[in-house]
């Protein structure tokens, strides 16, 4: 087994065999493996709909700049 590492805090988890969870010993999450990859799912999917948000406010900075340098002259 690849080792785990929380998706909260970034801690170690640990396999509870009797309960088929993993326990993180840092902040006491207590999840199965289909929780685990729900959390890192929707962690990205938050990465990526922040980085959708930059890259439209970026554009929008850049063609302001563009559009204001074009009224100067």
């Amino acid at each position: 087994m690849s080792q785990q590492f929380c998706p909260e805090c970034g801690g170690a988890f640990f396999y509870d065999i009797p309960t088929k969870r993993y326990l993180c010993k840092s902040c006491g999450l207590f999840v199965t493996k289909d929780e685990i990859l729900n959390i890192r799912d929707k962690e990205r999917d938050k990465r990526y709909e922040e980085d959708g948000r930059r890259k439209k406010t970026r554009e929008h900075s850049e063609y302001l700049d563009w559009w204001l340098s074009k009224k100067k002259r």
